[in-house]
């Protein structure tokens, strides 16, 4: 096939060109998840993670598949962004969420496969859009898409990835699966919409923030796990303990993320370490740092999150701050308190590797910190 170039990228400095034709080729199978450019997790968590990709091997590979199918275009630049961020890696997470969801509810056909990918679009299509709003330099250690290709054609390239996304529900044929997904695409969307309007606001409640992660991140996981159990057509009481699985999961894997933005290296976080501090957003461990704030220290969260007058030195002046009222110590164990809620919805299921690998998924959200 002959690869076009409508935007005249070729040979441009950092941006490699990829036709349609050799899209395939760049996101190698063997290399999606590609594990050599993940930021770097703990033993402990990483097993937890390779055990259950492991067990659900096959699936997702037949996901990765048809995500690369997918993302097939006559537009040159459509594969060529989206190429970027797939082959930068990522966890794989909630598509595998959905892959063994099905299989812990017994589910044996390949319904689940698509809606896996389903999944991965969505979810790929909003970091393209968060990472526009949010002026982010970094994904997953790397350049993000709008840093390398601009702000347009990552946005518009994110609309072709959701448009993706409901051509897979609508061929799945479910109301159900239609419903639950394309509620969650929604609820993302509002959740973003909130954190914008409660961005550099420390009026913001502990309430509004926890709204803000239910839509932005939980609502993904959930519906992805619940899914799982929809192809499978188990009873709605096993659909509703994997929806809060899913939920509390989320709940808990953005608390981490939050604490992990004032306290990890930047190689462990893979973006940017401190990007919710310079963009003023309002977080849990601010909330709780502000509770317990006196005068001047409520004066610094005021210019620094209200105002954004920044220096080089509030970064460290921030990380202190929070140290001196553990304030990440105390988000973190939050984490820990949704994770156990997590861990409980799966007692209904048969014990088994799949049940038990999902439970230590919520170590893996958790125990990155570490």
């Amino acid at each position: 096939m002959q690869a076009i170039d409508p935007l005249g990228l070729a040979g441009l400095p950092g941006r490699p060109y990829v036709g349609v034709s050799a899209l395939g080729a760049q996101l190698s199978l063997d290399t999606i998840p590609h594990a050599a450019s993940r930021p770097a997790a703990p033993a402990g968590a990483q097993d937890a993670l390779a055990r259950l990709t492991a067990l659900v091997a096959e699936d997702m590979a037949a996901t990765n598949h048809l995500i690369v199918a997918r993302m097939d275009s006559p537009v040159a630049l459509i594969p060529q962004l989206a190429a970027h961020l797939v082959a930068a890696g990522g966890k794989r997470l909630r598509p595998l969420l959905t892959l063994a969801a099905a299989r812990l509810c017994g589910h044996e056909g390949v319904r689940h496969v698509a809606l896996a990918a389903c999944v991965e679009f969505i979810h790929t299509a909003t970091l393209l859009h968060d990472d526009v709003v949010d002026e982010s330099a970094l994904r997953r250690g790397r350049p993000s898409a709008n840093a390398m290709f601009g702000n347009q054609p990552s946005v518009l390239v994110g609309d072709f990835l959701f448009a993706r996304a409901f051509q897979l529900m609508v061929e799945d044929g479910n109301l159900d699966v239609l419903r639950i997904l394309s509620g969650a695409a929604a609820t993302i969307a509002e959740g973003e919409v909130l954190q914008l309007v409660t961005q550099n606001d420390l009026g913001t409640t502990e309430a509004q923030y926890l709204q803000v992660v239910e839509g932005k991140t939980a609502a993904l996981f959930a519906a992805a796990a619940e899914v799982g159990a929809v192809v499978a057509a188990r009873p709605a009481e096993d659909q509703a303990a994997l929806r809060e699985y899913g939920r509390s999961l989320g709940v808990a894997f953005q608390l981490v993320d939050d604490a992990l933005d004032y306290s990890a290296e930047q190689a462990v976080l893979g973006k940017t370490v401190g990007d919710d501090f310079r963009e003023g957003k309002i977080t849990l461990p601010v909330l709780l740092a502000l509770a317990d704030a006196n005068g001047p220290e409520r004066a610094f969260w005021a210019r620094t999150l209200e105002r954004r007058e920044q220096t080089d030195g509030d970064m460290a002046e921030a990380q202190h701050l929070l140290a001196r009222h553990d304030a990440v110590g105390r988000t973190i164990a939050r984490a820990r308190d949704y994770g156990a809620v997590a861990v409980a919805t799966l007692d209904r299921f048969p014990d088994g590797e799949l049940r038990r690998a999902l439970a230590d998924t919520v170590t893996f959200a958790v125990e990155r910190a570490h």
